[in-house]
């Protein structure tokens, strides 16, 4: 239905994803709707899902064969939400680092004409908690770089809780996206920019993971890296 679409990637999110579909349900309105995208977790959180969706109204589970990556996850839930009349997007973590009370503030700086909404840890206001230095040194790095790199004034390219309007994601060329984790986030940002849509960081405190482990790694994060100089190469081609 229309309104807006909350996309929740899972892979072994088993001790998450009940606590956070209840939370996110508790901010959205009535006929907005939380899809649920597992990669066939080992540890049953598909399953957990689907019992979640029975129970609880406007919410549904799409189950893809294995796991293809973060972004490849985003994506398709992109497409189901698109396919089913949605008018806003938004992406965020299963596991409490975004925080479901800021559901509301992303949306409503939506419908205030924002066309991508960037839920952002690098603006005033912004904050991120339980990291050790090493960790707060690479990802403002990483966002820092990018910036550079692009020639972009986005502060934080690497957050993955957005809300975009219907409208950029129809004009981006999706299947053209090849990049997964941070280099994702980073691209769909910058492809946004590129065709002249409206972005606006709202502040967040963004905190680290409540239970389970991460599943960002060296090599997620590298190809971060060598993904931005090809962006700013590219230019506006294929958006």
């Amino acid at each position: 239905m229309p309104g807006a679409w909350l996309i929740l990637p899972t892979y072994n999110e088993a001790e998450n994803i009940g606590p956070m579909v209840r939370a996110a349900r508790e901010q959205l309105r009535d006929g907005d709707t939380i899809l649920v995208v597992d990669d066939n977790s080992p540890d049953g959180t598909g399953a957990i899902a689907d019992e979640l969706a029975e129970e609880i109204d406007g919410v549904q589970v799409l189950h893809r064969p294995g796991k293809q990556g973060l972004g490849r996850a985003y994506l398709a839930g992109f497409a189901h939400a698109l396919a089913s009349g949605a008018e806003y997007v938004l992406e965020m973590d299963s596991d409490f680092s975004h925080d479901p009370h800021d559901i509301p503030r992303l949306i409503h700086t939506a419908e205030q004409g924002a066309d991508l909404v960037l839920g952002s840890r690098y603006v005033p206001g912004g904050s991120v908690t339980d990291w050790g230095l090493l960790r707060k040194l690479v990802s403002r790095g990483g966002s820092w770089y990018a910036r550079v790199v692009l020639g972009v004034k986005v502060r934080d390219l690497t957050g993955g809780f957005k809300c975009f309007r219907r409208s950029v994601l129809e004009a981006l060329d999706l299947n053209a996206v090849h990049a997964d984790g941070y280099g994702f986030q980073i691209e769909l940002t910058y492809r946004t920019i590129k065709a002249g849509f409206r972005v606006v960081e709202i502040p967040i405190v963004f905190r680290d993971r409540r239970v389970g482990e991460s599943k960002m790694n060296a090599r997620i994060a590298l190809e971060a890296v060598w993904k931005v100089p090809a962006l700013r190469r590219r230019g506006t081609a294929n958006l």
